[in-house]
């Protein structure tokens, strides 16, 4: 029986309009054997980092997960698991993993982990402690690709998140520049490691692999987000895998990635959720 598995990668801040405009031939190649589609983030939260992610991973809205910005105090992690934690639940014997260079995801920091096991989180590399703070910033998320790459060689991991932050440091600290649009170029490199090591795994035939890439919101031009406008609320999800059609454009929402993990991974469904397995949202 072939068997599944799933791959979730975030570039954290990158705004929609701005990444159809830049070189991503690797996020490209997915979206052509499946969708990339533009998600409005959703009225329920805020065009704020902590209420975005936290929504991907649980499948609920701030009301119901607790997380109104990023600080993870008040949440209900507990009522709303995170979707690793709901895979290692439901498959006896699974492992997951999750890697990023934003502490609350995957640290005992702010409230988090948002991941409740919790994951890797780079140290700065040797060498770069006086560089520029950007430049720090993606020696880490390149320390988070490899380290994930590493994991996804030789480890059966059910489940994988992977997290990119450079993408919305820089926006807070130039706004949408050239650098900006270098920072998301820089994403798209490392998906492609990440999917070079998928299809080198030892077992890759006898394999089925989906694999989403998303954002959680954009930027204004001149740097920052949390406001209603569209460059803030426009942000986007690619997703390739088993049940997913080449060319097909679902209306999506962050709060669909659990229910479609649920779905990739031959989970039952949880009718408590408000999201839809993509592409069969009514």
């Amino acid at each position: 029986m072939t068997a599944q598995h799933v791959l979730i990668m975030g570039w954290d801040g990158v705004r929609d309009d701005v990444l159809r405009a830049v070189r991503t031939p690797h996020l490209d190649a997915l979206a052509a054997r499946g969708f990339l589609a533009t998600v409005r983030v959703h009225d329920a939260n805020p065009t704020i980092s902590g209420p975005v992610w936290s929504t991907m991973a649980t499948g609920v809205y701030r009301d119901r997960h607790g997380v109104h910005d990023n600080d993870f105090r008040r949440n209900a992690f507990d009522r709303h698991p995170d979707l690793l934690r709901r895979v290692r639940e439901a498959l006896p014997g699974a492992t997951t993993f999750a890697a990023g260079a934003w502490a609350p995801l995957v640290e005992e920091v702010s409230g988090g982990p948002l991941f409740h096991e919790g994951g890797y989180r780079p140290p700065l590399p040797a060498g770069i402690e006086d560089t520029d703070a950007l430049d720090q910033i993606a020696a880490m998320d390149e320390s988070v690709t490899a380290r994930v790459a590493r994991e996804l060689l030789s480890a059966d991991h059910a489940a994988v998140f992977a997290y990119q932050l450079l993408p919305d440091m820089v926006g807070h600290t130039e706004g949408v520049t050239d650098r900006y649009r270098t920072a998301i170029e820089a994403c798209d490199a490392h998906l492609g490691v990440l999917l070079a090591a998928i299809d080198a795994r030892q077992a890759r035939a006898d394999e089925d692999w989906t694999v989403i890439v998303l954002t959680d919101h954009g930027h204004r031009d001149t740097g920052h987000h949390g406001g209603d406008s569209d460059e803030e609320r426009l942000a986007w999800i690619a997703a390739a895998g088993p049940g997913i059609h080449a060319g097909s454009q679902p209306v999506v929402d962050h709060a669909d990635v659990l229910p479609h993990v649920l779905a990739a991974l031959r989970l039952p469904a949880d009718d408590e959720l408000p999201g839809f397995a993509f592409g069969s949202r009514p």
